[in-house]
C-alpha cells in the first residue's frame, strides 16, 4: 500500500501567516472539533469565538528553534494542521512535541495526515536538530494504529484522564517516535 503524499507548507515566524491562513487554521479547528476530534476543545460545539483566540496563542509563539506551524492544502483549501513545540529547556531541548494535529473528516484516509506528520518528522529532525517528537492522542479513536503505521510507539497512557462530556472519559495515549 503506497501513502499518497501532499505539499505541506511551513510558517516559522507570526508575520506569515496571512489574516486569511489564520481564519482558514480556525474553520478547520472548529469543523475538526465539533466532528468529535481531539484538538484541544473539550466540550463541542464550538465556533470561531473559541478558535480564533486559540490560534493567535499558537502564531505568536512561532519562531525557527522553538515553534512551527504545519498546514496541508487541497485545491487551495486548508485541510490539515499541525504545530511542532521545542522546550527551551537545555535539558529536554533534545526532543519536541506536536500538537493540535488535525484533518478536515472529509479528506481523512487520503494522506494529508500522513504527508503531515512525514514533514514533521523531516522538519524536526533536519531543521530543528530534534532527536525525538512526542504526542499525547485521545484513546479510543483509532489514533494509536494510523501514529503506529507512521512509526511511533505508545509509551505510556493516562487512564480516563480526558473528559469529553459528563459520562465520557477518554484515555490520553502517550506516543514518541524515536529516532527520527
Amino acid at each position: 500500500m503506497s501513502i499518497a503524499v501532499h505539499p505541506v507548507q511551513q510558517f516559522t515566524s507570526p508575520g506569515e501567516v496571512t489574516p486569511a491562513t489564520r481564519q482558514k487554521l480556525a474553520a478547520c479547528w472548529v469543523e475538526v472539533t465539533n466532528a468529535g476530534g481531539a484538538a484541544g476543545f473539550p466540550f463541542p460545539p464550538i465556533d470561531e469565538t473559541h478558535a480564533a483566540p486559540a490560534v493567535d496563542a499558537i502564531l505568536g509563539t512561532l519562531a525557527p528553534a522553538t515553534s512551527r506551524l504545519l498546514t496541508a492544502a487541497s485545491d487551495g483549501e486548508l485541510v490539515g494542521w499541525l504545530n511542532i513545540r521545542r522546550d527551551a529547556s537545555e535539558l529536554i531541548a533534545h526532543w519536541g512535541t506536536l500538537h493540535h494535529v488535525q484533518t478536515r473528516p472529509s479528506v481523512r484516509g487520503l494522506g494529508f495526515g500522513a504527508s503531515l506528520m512525514s514533514e514533521a518528522r523531516r522538519i524536526a529532525r533536519d531543521e530543528m536538530g530534534l532527536r525525538q517528537l512526542r504526542l499525547a492522542a485521545r484513546g479510543g479513536a483509532g489514533l494509536e494504529a494510523f501514529y503506529g503505521r507512521l512509526g511511533w510507539r505508545e509509551v505510556g497512557r493516562w487512564p480516563g484522564a480526558l473528559r469529553l462530556s459528563v459520562d465520557d472519559y477518554r484515555d490520553e495515549v502517550l506516543m514518541i517516535l524515536d529516532p527520527l
